[in-house]
């Protein structure tokens, strides 16, 4: 009976890890596709991170591979080797770019392919994407290490900007701690208060001034008006002039004999020059004319011959 119940025991035992073990192993499959079609394609990094063989590959947020494999191919390149679902290879194109993530924080890295921004074509097997080289934690690290100098002495420099503004130095310290800067600023706000009811009481004045001169103003108008009426009804001598056609004609008349008399002295003065009494006196006047035209004339060919010399002389 004991032999019997031993051997039960062990049976039931041996069944029991041989489950556990199919089950590890489907699980395990699973995650590294093992058991689903796929297909490969290939990548290449100057650094890989800390990547490792195993890590997951997501497209979309979803795992979609596993690495297969990283080999060194030369000092600056680095190829990886994934192996991808065939059920995610309609949605992944050519023109897709590879970069290395992190799961977390601080877990451990993974590939993320990210999407096509174009009408690319389909990857096929065994054809290499583009990458993205990762930004190093070390240098990361380097950078905000040197953000943290600089805002170190960013820091010491404003406490010693506020250490002097308290001991009150410099103006804005003045302005601050010095009690008769503030008096003096509160005394000039008073004169500029005194100043500006001067001006208000001034600017009163000036608008009296003003309205003052509107007013008479309007009254030059009104007695502008009242000329301009009394000149439309004929009144006084502008209206006369104006409205009575009288006037006007015994104006025009007036020109009229003032042109015959002005043609009368044009036919006397040609009798006198007729007359044997005036007749050397205006040949004289003539003479004298004639003369003087003729001086011009000389004058001005005397200049111009002077010029053509000075231009001769300049050729020369």
């Amino acid at each position: 009976m004991k032999s019997s119940n031993f051997k039960l025991r062990l049976g039931l035992f041996v069944a029991g890890g041989f489950i556990l073990f199919a089950v590890a192993i489907f699980l395990i499959g699973r995650q590294k596709n093992l058991f689903n079609p796929v297909f490969k394609l290939t990548t290449t990094f100057h650094n890989v991170s800390g990547l490792q063989v195993g890590n997951n590959i997501r497209f979309s947020g979803i795992n979609i591979g596993t690495v297969e494999g990283i080999n060194i191919i030369n000092d600056t390149t680095v190829q990886v080797d994934m192996i991808i679902q065939r059920s995610v290879q309609q949605f992944i194109k050519k023109d897709c770019m590879v970069l290395i993530g992190s799961e977390g924080i601080i877990g451990d890295r993974i590939l993320v392919i990210t999407q096509s921004t174009s009408d690319a074509h389909q990857v096929l097997g065994g054809q290499s994407l583009k990458s993205v080289e990762p930004t190093e934690t070390d240098a990361i690290i380097a950078s905000l290490s040197v953000t943290a100098k600089h805002v170190e002495i960013i820091t010491d420099e404003l406490a010693q900007i506020m250490t002097n503004i308290n001991q009150g130095n410099g103006t804005l310290g003045r302005l601050i701690q010095d009690s008769t800067i503030a008096e003096d600023i509160n005394e000039t706000i008073i004169n500029f208060k005194k100043s500006s009811a001067g001006v208000v009481e001034n600017m009163d004045v000036i608008m009296k001034s003003f309205n003052k001169t509107a007013g008479n103003v309007l009254i030059s108008s009104n007695q502008l008006a009242e000329i301009v009426t009394n000149v439309n009804q004929g009144q006084g001598t502008i209206g006369r002039l104006i409205q009575d056609t009288t006037v006007a004609e015994n104006i025009n008349q007036t020109i009229i004999n003032l042109k015959n008399s002005s043609k009368g002295l044009d036919d006397n003065l040609e009798a006198l020059k007729s007359n044997f009494l005036f007749r050397g006196y205006f040949r004289k006047l003539a003479k004298e004319e004639a003369k003087m035209k003729e001086d011009s004339i000389l004058l001005k060919e005397a200049e111009m011959k002077k010029l053509l010399k000075e231009e001769e002389n300049k050729n020369e």
